[in-house]
C-alpha cells in the first residue's frame, strides 16, 4: 500500500496524462510514460504494452464529442491512476523512488505543456471545479494539516492553572 504523498503523486500523473493527450506535448510525455512502464523481465514488452494503452487512450479521448470530453477525462485519469499505483506498489523501495521521481516530472511536464495549475510536493492541483463539502458538523479538505475546531483560548495572562 502506498504512503498518502504516492498516491497524491499517482493521482496528478492520472490527471496529467489524462490533460496531455491531444496536446502538442503528448509525443514526448506518452514515450516518458511507456519507458516508465519498461521494467521487470521483458522490459520491451512492457513498453510496447504501455505504448498500446497510451494510443488508445489518445483516440478514446479524440473520438468523445464535447458533451462527454470531461467525462472521459475522467475516466482515463481513474484507469491510468489505478496503472501508475500498481506500478509503484510492485517495485522495491529504491526502484519505486526512482519511478516517482519519474512521475513528478511528468506531472511538472504537463502542467508546463498545458499552462495550467501546478503543485510542489504533496500538493494537490486541481485543474478545473473541485468541490469539497461537509455535513453534520463535520470538516471536509483535500488535505488537512494541523486543524482545530472550537472556540480559540481567550487572550491575556496566564493563570497557575494553565500553566504546565
Amino acid at each position: 500500500m502506498l504512503d498518502q504523498a504516492l498516491m497524491a503523486l499517482v493521482s496528478a500523473a492520472g490527471v496529467a496524462l489524462a490533460q496531455a493527450a491531444g496536446t502538442d506535448a503528448w509525443q514526448g510525455f506518452r514515450e516518458r510514460v511507456a519507458r516508465l512502464f519498461s521494467r521487470g523481465p521483458a522490459p520491451e514488452a512492457a513498453q510496447t504494452v504501455a505504448l498500446e494503452r497510451l494510443d488508445r487512450t489518445a483516440a478514446e479521448l479524440e473520438s468523445t464529442g464535447l458533451g462527454g470530453a470531461e467525462r472521459a477525462r475522467e475516466q482515463v485519469a481513474a484507469a491510468w491512476q489505478t496503472r501508475f499505483q500498481d506500478l509503484l506498489e510492485d517495485l522495491e523501495d529504491a526502484d519505486r523512488e526512482q519511478a516517482a521521481a519519474q512521475l513528478r516530472e511528468l506531472v511538472a511536464l504537463a502542467g508546463r505543456a498545458a499552462g495550467g495549475v501546478m503543485a510542489g510536493d504533496e500538493g494537490i492541483a486541481i485543474g478545473g471545479s473541485a468541490h469539497i463539502r461537509a455535513e453534520n458538523q463535520a470538516a471536509a479538505a483535500v488535505k488537512m494539516g494541523d486543524v482545530s475546531i472550537g472556540n480559540p483560548p481567550r487572550p491575556g495572562p496566564e493563570t497557575e492553572q494553565g500553566r504546565s
